[in-house]
């Protein structure tokens, strides 16, 4: 990887929303920033609890700046709040105290109208794509991204397909965008030389509970297969008052509780394991910046079953059942065909294996290292 210092400047990454419980997005910027600072001269903005989050231990080789452990998703509201507060009054201070020239900014937060120059990372344009009128987060996609995207020196992004929307929903020239294919920790999520075999054969979701996640076409489907009693529907993903009561509701009504399993968040030590385990991973949202669930599956070696449209065709090329996501039909076939077929089953575990090789880490920070020296 080619090699950047600067004496005078230094690089910020700012990592203010990172929480001890990672989701997609943090996994992401942990991993980046493990290849960023072996090449970037560059200081973290990560508050202490998000230090003691890097697993197995934070980089030795970087620096790090102390910021309020109160600005993350762990504080719902209040912390989204505190934090775009705090990244627009307080980040320019440090920018300037720490010489800074460059920020950049994993999620789609940066100060507006200051002297601070920054590239972002914009993930999806999932809140616009499917707007909920009272999410704050619809509101602040509308108003307040618009004014990121256009101040920004550059704007990354995950996939070809956010690259698209991003240019269409905000009228942004495509020259203005890099998509920058995600990866996963190869050290842990792998293949096991023996199957994981269950007592009860299971498909799993791994997930958000939100309606564009497509769980309540996902439980109908798993309801018609001609033997649904012979398997049980796992959904791993933090419970969410909005949306889970409607989805347990669902399952009560089909009479699938017993063979419904809501497990709530699942630590990333424990995710590899209960991919490997599953019969199939199936992830039929209707809209995905890019679809870690999907490549990380693969690389376990679970068969993958996944939409046909958005990113995620980039993301399992020929290595999944590709459907349509609308289709309760289509995932219904799919599942029952993959239950059934040893033979599918272990083609699929090649594939996706083979597939999963062609992403890491390494790969990513380097073209997003070659943007980013680009306007240091």
């Amino acid at each position: 990887m080619a090699q950047f210092r600067n004496k005078d400047k230094s690089l910020l990454i700012n990592l203010s929303f990172l929480s001890p419980k990672p989701t997609g997005i943090s996994v992401y910027a942990k991993n980046l920033c493990r290849y960023l600072g072996r090449s970037l001269d560059s200081t973290l903005l990560i508050s202490p609890s998000a230090v003691k989050s890097f697993s197995p231990s934070f980089p030795a080789f970087v620096k790090n700046y102390p910021i309020p452990d109160t600005m993350t998703p762990l504080q719902g509201t209040k912390g989204h709040l505190q934090r775009l507060a705090w990244t627009q009054w307080q980040l320019p201070s440090i920018y300037q105290q720490l010489n800074s020239n460059l920020v950049f900014s994993p999620v789609a937060e940066a100060p507006v109208f200051t002297k601070c120059r920054y590239v972002i990372t914009i993930h999806d344009t999932i809140p616009l794509r499917f707007p909920r009128w009272s999410s704050s987060l619809t509101h602040y996609h509308r108003a307040w991204v618009p004014l990121v995207l256009n101040q920004a020196q550059h704007i990354i992004c995950n996939s070809e397909a956010t690259a698209r929307d991003i240019s269409i929903s905000y009228n942004i020239s495509s020259a203005k965008i890099t998509p920058i294919l995600l990866a996963y920790d190869r050290l842990h999520f792998y293949e096991q030389e023996e199957e994981s075999i269950p007592k009860i054969p299971y498909f799993l979701y791994v997930g958000r509970h939100d309606r564009h996640k497509n769980l309540h076409r996902l439980i109908t489907a798993f309801a018609s297969l001609k033997n649904y009693q012979d398997y049980e529907l796992w959904i791993a993903g933090s419970s969410d008052r909005r949306f889970t009561p409607d989805l347990q509701a669902q399952v009560k009504e089909l009479g699938i509780s017993n063979l419904v399993k809501f497990l709530d968040y699942v630590t990333y030590e424990q995710l590899p394991e209960m991919i490997r385990g599953a019969i199939a991973l199936v992830f039929p949202s209707l809209w995905e910046g890019f679809g870690l669930p999907v490549l990380e599956a693969m690389a376990c070696g679970t068969p993958v079953i996944t939409s046909n449209i958005s990113s995620l065709p980039e993301v399992a090329g020929d290595a999944g059942i590709l459907i349509d996501p609308y289709n309760i039909r289509a995932i219904a076939d799919a599942m029952q065909t993959i239950g059934e077929s040893p033979s599918l089953r272990s083609q699929l575990r090649n594939l996706g294996l083979a597939r999963a090789k062609q992403f890491s880490w390494e790969t990513t920070a380097h073209a997003t290292t070659k943007v980013l020296q680009r306007f240091t």
